[in-house]
């Protein structure tokens, strides 16, 4: 089954469906653009989509390290209290 409603007659869009913003890289966790530009893809132009398209292989939605888990969690109690 296709999807007619995702289709436009411009460079393709790098969205994946998986639309979930990052908090701390601010990327999608889909396709790794930020919420700008996601927001502005249909008024750019083809050269703006193009390095856009070309920089997303670079980018890490979101970080790959472990957040502390309870030790984290401790040591921020900590601070503030």
């Amino acid at each position: 089954m296709t999807d007619d409603i995702w289709k436009r007659n411009e460079i393709e869009s790098p969205c994946t469906k998986v639309c979930q913003i990052h908090p701390e890289t601010r990327l999608c966790l889909g396709c790794a653009r930020s919420i700008e530009e996601i927001g502005d893809w249909s008024r750019m132009t083809p050269d703006q989509r193009r390095t856009i398209m070309a920089d997303l292989p670079n980018r890490a939605p979101a970080p790959t390290g472990r957040r502390g888990g309870r030790a984290a969690r401790l040591k921020r109690a900590t601070r503030e209290a």
